[in-house]
């Protein structure tokens, strides 16, 4: 187990985040600027600013890791140059190696937080409250306080707050946030419906079976947040070198000051040996693809799916129609046989019917038919096409439905 005496520290060093490390290296940079032209009357050097809130979180987190794990990597070696440099007098050398290695820490930091700004959006999917309906009562809970076996009620436009099952009432839900399903999903009685999905035409009351961490929302955000770039084989790889690194920099510098007798080149040779690039790089290249694949809503398990992922040659789908546009279109019209309406009336009143629905797929109803109507006889590539053109322009326009009722799960009913 940790000491506290090291947990404290932790804490100390995470504490403030990303401002308290801009304003650190904003005042070092200055600091180390102004140690140039400071006038040796001063009772200290300016470089000794950046040496203090640059090197110090560099030294503790190096004497953390060492002590904890025994973990010899870049901070190791940059701690022994900084102290080794500040023993010989080189203070701007040794505020200059600090700011150098606090700027590159920063920049990985960023680079992270914008890569996981995906997951946060996940974690805002999830919604605040509920609505529990008890003997026939509507109250308002927070989301937590839901248990499994309530009745909640969930309106037009709200967020499913747990998974469970429809009780009562129809509609549809747009789950595109947990399955990539572009259209709303009817839902009658005895359907699942999960958390986060968002409730899109009717009120329907549901039985909660899975609340709080076992909700599917929650799973998946824990499953994102799990995926450790360290678990990557190349992350590991890139470790054990930067260990071995650190090893092979501390024998160099201390034959080339046995042999020279100059501690300033064994503390160039600390400095120059510096494995920063390699430890930093690898795992915020990991962490950015993460983020970035998250946001294009596919979620990553770990690390080292990333890194199998570029062996990969052939992907097979195995549901119909899981790669579209995600843009529903009508494809065909047709009456079936002895019908008393042709298919361009037929079509005229469907659209006629879907004009006032706010359904993707009745937009798309009413989309393809604008489309028809305005196509110019002269753009058709065949007679056949030309003749189907010239009796959509010559169709009239849609009338409004004297009547009209949306029914969540089934359609609409109109009168036109």
């Amino acid at each position: 187990m940790r000491a506290p005496l090291l947990e404290r520290l932790e804490e100390l060093l995470d504490r403030g985040g990303t401002k308290k490390d801009v304003a650190l290296l904003a005042v070092s940079a200055v600091a180390l600027g102004f140690s140039f032209f400071a006038p040796e009357t001063l009772p200290f050097n300016p470089a000794w600013i950046a040496i203090v809130l640059c090197g110090a979180p560099i030294i503790l987190g190096a004497v953390i890791g060492l002590v904890t794990e025994f973990d010899i990597k870049a901070d190791v070696l940059v701690s022994l140059a900084l102290i080794a440099a500040v023993a010989i007098g080189e203070d701007f050398a040794a505020g200059e190696v600090a700011l150098i290695m606090q700027l590159g820490a920063l920049l990985e930091d960023l680079t992270v937080a914008k890569a996981r700004a995906g997951i946060e959006r996940l974690v805002h999917l999830s919604p605040r409250t509920a609505r529990i309906v008890r003997d026939g009562v509507e109250t308002v809970v927070a989301a937590e306080d839901v248990q499994v076996g309530d009745v909640l009620r969930v309106l037009p436009g709200e967020t499913v707050a747990v998974d469970g099952t429809v009780l009562e009432g129809r509609t549809s839900i747009d789950e595109s946030v947990m399955t990539g399903e572009s259209l709303p999903v009817d839902k009658a009685p005895g359907d699942e419906v999960k958390s986060g999905t968002v409730n899109q035409f009717g009120a329907f009351d549901m039985r909660a079976q899975r609340v709080g961490e076992d909700s599917s929302l929650a799973r998946m955000i824990e499953l994102v947040q799990s995926a450790d770039a360290g678990k990557a084989k190349i992350v590991r790889l890139a470790d054990r070198w930067a260990t071995w690194i650190v090893v092979i920099a501390l024998t160099a510098a201390a034959g080339t000051w046995l042999v020279t007798g100059e501690i300033i080149r064994a503390v160039t040779i600390l400095v120059v040996f510096c494995p920063c690039a390699l430890v930093l790089a690898t795992p915020t290249a990991i962490m950015a693809a993460i983020g970035n694949v998250t946001k294009l809503g596919v979620l990553v398990r770990e690390g080292d799916a990333l890194e199998r992922l570029a062996k990969v040659r052939k992907v097979a789908f195995d549901k119909t129609g899981t790669l579209t546009y995600g843009r529903p279109e009508v494809v065909a019209v047709g009456t079936i046989e002895g019908s008393k309406v042709d298919e361009e009336q037929l079509y005229s009143l469907v659209a006629s019917a879907e004009s006032m629905s706010e359904h993707p797929l009745g937009k798309a109803v009413v989309r393809g038919w604008e489309q028809r109507a305005a196509a110019a006889p002269g753009e058709a590539a065949t007679a056949e096409a030309s003749a189907a053109a010239d009796a959509a322009s010559a169709a009239p326009a849609l009338a409004r439905p004297s009547s009209f009722d949306m029914v969540p799960g089934r359609g609409v009913r109109a009168s036109v």
